[in-house]
């Protein structure tokens, strides 16, 4: 599975944070933003934001900081916000639901054509405007649209079968939100998005700031 540097991961995770805050900044009619205002509305040291920046090829200018309009179009085309791209979703249960109400990802250019699932109840109704397709129709869809990335939210036990539909169908981007770590080949790549380490993260930073408070 191609696999993305390590270095840059941590500074990929934080680019979002800091679109929004510089979006902010454009709505307000600043022409300019430094990397300190940014790393203090994020509790981070300057330097950090200015090397996360820095990966996305943008230099600021000395006392000025850098050019908000110049340096959204940069996160933006770094992360591949500035291109449309087509995604489906497999498995339209509560979670799958939500994700297909997320309004942020079409601002973000990921575009959910379609969702799939077996439930008979679900085939053929809208679920946010996304039209719940039959999972057996699977493959053909994907082989006749233009979809680039499948978001997983099947049950775990049916992850990797239905990772292989996907990739034979010629899915080369999978986000997926089992607990399954799915064996694909190299050229596609899979980002897992662990929820229960995320609130593992937040449980310890609560209990963490429980304990100092006397």
């Amino acid at each position: 599975m191609a696999r993305l540097k390590i270095s840059y991961t941590p500074s990929i995770r934080r680019l979002p944070s800091y679109l929004h805050i510089i979006r902010n900044a454009q709505r307000n009619s600043q022409f300019y933003i430094s990397g300190t205002v940014i790393a203090q509305e994020l509790n981070l040291e300057p330097i950090q934001v200015r090397k996360d920046l820095a990966i996305t090829g943008i230099v600021g200018k000395p006392k000025k900081g850098y050019p908000v309009d110049a340096l959204i179009a940069a996160v933006e085309r770094f992360l591949g916000w500035d291109e449309i791209h087509d995604a489906i979703v497999v498995g339209a249960g509560n979670l799958g639901s939500a994700l297909m109400g997320y309004p942020e990802f079409r601002i973000h250019g990921l575009h959910i054509v379609a969702a799939f699932d077996t439930d008979p109840d679900k085939i053929g109704k809208k679920i946010h405007g996304v039209t719940v397709l039959n999972f057996a129709d699977l493959d053909a869809a994907i082989r006749d649209s233009k979809v680039e990335y499948a978001i997983l939210t099947v049950p775990s036990p049916f992850a990797q079968e239905t990772a292989d539909i996907l990739v034979k169908a010629g899915i080369h981007a999978i986000w997926n939100f089992t607990n399954t770590k799915l064996k694909v080949p190299d050229d596609v790549v899979v980002h897992r998005e662990d929820l229960s380490s995320g609130y593992a993260l937040l449980s310890v930073m609560r209990q963490t700031r429980k304990n100092q408070i006397p």
